[in-house]
């Protein structure tokens, strides 16, 4: 992975539970503009400040050695689309996150990565960006179908 897809990974799961640079910094016990950087595709991370931000973001951080490609053969997570990154800062998804989280008893942050991650895998595999309106769609059946189990 280069430096601009480690930062385009960085900002979308911040993004996604809703967070600024300056909250995952402060929990990583990074400075702001380090982080900004990284997410911006420029500086050298150490391996600690990447196990810190991971932590920070609720996440881990794998380290191995593969070859060029094998991450799509082994079914790695691409990076969201842009759209879909830009529709979890609004207030519907936001909203939506946080009723789903409030029912479940969940934490607000980690409810919305879940549903930014599975609203990222339903697109990928059409190949192409959604639009507002596709995203809204998504989300009001994954809603439905979180909030409202089937009996069978």
């Amino acid at each position: 992975m280069d430096a601009v897809e480690l930062g385009r990974r960085l900002r979308a799961r911040r993004a996604a539970q809703g967070r600024t640079v300056a909250s995952v910094a402060a929990d990583a016990a990074l400075s702001v503009p380090y982080v900004a950087n990284l997410e911006n595709g420029r500086g050298n991370p150490t391996v600690s400040a990447l196990d810190r931000l991971a932590e920070a973001l609720g996440t881990r951080l794998v380290i191995a050695f593969a070859d060029p490609g094998a991450e799509r053969e082994r079914g790695g997570e691409p990076a969201p689309p842009p759209s879909l990154v830009e529709f979890t800062r609004g207030r519907r998804f936001r909203r939506a996150a946080g009723r789903l989280a409030e029912a479940a008893g969940e934490d607000d942050a980690a409810v919305r990565a879940k549903l930014a991650g599975a609203l990222a895998a339903v697109a990928v595999p059409l190949g192409r960006d959604l639009g507002e309106g596709d995203w809204q769609r998504l989300l009001d059946a994954l809603v439905l179908i979180l909030a409202h189990p089937s009996d069978e």
